[in-house]
């Protein structure tokens, strides 16, 4: 082993040095006027700082501290082993949004891409994405087709409150909200509705949960390898299904109501270009995903607060009885219902807005462009953040602060409140998870009164927020 010692360390020298040349070399020359900031390490840049910002509850620092210190329009720094343009503010939010396909199109990490098992193209999308894409998210999302869900929404919830809440007089949140957010998900998306079927896509959903924002290490026991194991699982799973879906259609046998995975496969046969049963079954996993972990979670903060400002959930349950009272024996949530939870929607944003499910996303630059005074190289990738408008008093007076009346009359300034992103790559789902959100509130405060169990319970994200502890609450009944 002695002997062996110094190969082995000759062997990471050289690593270290191939691994500098070729950060270097993807530089541009020195005359061009790149944006201020750090790209850190070699290879790893500032990933470290990146991740463990948000493992501390505080995701918003490794941004505000950058713009603080380079700039607050826009800064650099390196990513998954890139060069990245943070965009900064309410301008940087609209010139990425605004620049769709011109300067900038989607992109996802590889580290995210081999977690989905994305096959190569999907995800990074162009204005020649795939017409089968285009047309069926509008067709399933629209208001006309989301008022049919509204009264399966409410059915799930009322079943899902007197199994799993009802028998105790303490739950822990989380866990329980995702359970049904994701068995709703699978019931919508893909007609899943056996319980055990639901369990077999849920545990590798948590792997790829634990893992989506580690370190990209895909090595034994690590966070990482947990999460692309997960994926394989879960993709291995609906192909199977897909397969067994388009057998079905083959022999006229439609699903009711029409789910999304039917659509896209009726689109996709009608359409000159067909989508591979690789690619639908990654877009079908980036929609579970965001109901997995994005709205429960926000679903969780919303009880959490709630909890908190008792003057912000005596207006709720007040908006809520009204709407409970005016319904007869039986009679499940429609559509006028959930528009008329006006002031429960202003208290959801404001969850939002503090404790966004999205901290941002990812685009790459599709040819050279000037932002600021910096040039942004072609084959850089950029990245726009919730964090650098949420929480700033230029747009949010007294940030801190839990005022759900910022969000009544006009509501906030353009391109400051971002949880669903904005432009073409807004989140499609953005309508389905404001139901999905006051459905729940609804049956809750229209069943329960609650207190947290552990008063100052920590912030942490995974990527997502999350309770440290799920958010254990104490029951009571309604008075």
């Amino acid at each position: 082993m002695d002997l062996f010692f110094p190969y082995l360390l000759h062997i990471f020298v050289l690593l270290v040095s191939l691994s500098v040349i070729l950060f270097a070399l993807k530089r541009k020359p020195s005359n061009s006027k790149f944006p201020p900031g750090s790209t850190g390490w070699p290879v790893v840049g500032e990933m470290w700082e990146f991740v463990m910002a948000g493992r501390r509850g505080c995701p918003d620092k490794f941004i505000k501290d950058r713009m603080k210190r380079y700039s607050s329009e826009v800064f650099q720094t390196s990513l998954f082993a890139e060069n990245l343009a943070v965009f900064c503010g309410a301008s940087g939010n609209k010139f990425l949004f605004s620049n769709e396909n011109k300067y900038v199109s989607s992109w996802w990490p590889p580290a995210m891409r081999k977690v989905f098992h994305f096959p190569e193209g999907v995800g990074n999308f162009t204005k020649e994405e795939s017409v089968v894409l285009r047309n069926f998210l509008p067709e399933f999302l629209k208001p006309e087709a989301l008022q049919h869900y509204i009264p399966i929404m409410d059915s799930m919830a009322k079943d899902h409150l007197e199994s799993e809440w009802s028998p105790h007089d303490q739950v822990t949140v989380l866990p329980l909200s995702k359970k049904y957010t994701f068995a709703l998900a699978l019931r919508l998306f893909i007609s899943v509705r056996d319980p055990q079927q639901v369990a077999r896509f849920a545990n590798p959903f948590a792997l790829i949960s634990s893992g989506l924002m580690s370190i990209p290490v895909d090595l034994p026991g690590t966070a990482f390898n947990g999460a692309v194991k997960g994926g394989k699982i879960i993709s291995d799973e609906l192909l199977a299904f897909i397969n067994q879906r388009k057998k079905e259609l083959s022999e006229n046998k439609v699903p009711e109501p029409i789910d999304l995975l039917t659509r896209i496969l009726i689109a996709s046969k009608k359409s000159d270009k067909p989508v591979n049963e690789k690619e639908i079954a990654s877009n079908i996993i980036g929609f579970l995903i965001a109901s997995y972990d994005s709205t429960s979670a926000s679903i969780a903060f919303v009880l959490k607060y709630l909890a908190e400002y008792p003057h912000v959930y005596r207006e709720v349950f007040k908006e809520q009885m009204e709407i409970a009272k005016s319904k007869k024996r039986g009679d499940l949530l429609n559509w006028d219902d959930v528009q008329r939870m006006k002031y429960s929607w202003c208290v959801a944003c404001e969850v939002l807005r503090i404790s966004p499910p999205a901290q941002g996303a990812f685009r790459q630059a599709i040819t050279d462009f000037t932002y600021a005074g910096y040039t942004i190289p072609k084959g850089w990738k950029t990245y726009w953040s919730v964090h650098s408008t949420h929480k700033d008093p230029k747009y949010f007076p007294d940030p801190e602060k839990f005022d759900p009346s910022r969000f009544e009359g006009n509501g906030p300034a353009p391109y400051t409140f971002v949880p669903f992103g904005g432009g073409p790559r807004m989140c499609p789902g953005k309508e389905f998870a404001r139901l999905e959100i006051l459905v729940y509130m609804h049956n809750v405060v229209t069943k329960f009164k609650w207190e947290k169990l552990i008063p100052e319970e920590k912030i942490v994200y995974k990527p997502y927020p999350m309770p440290e502890n799920g958010l254990p609450i104490r029951l009571s009944g309604l008075e």
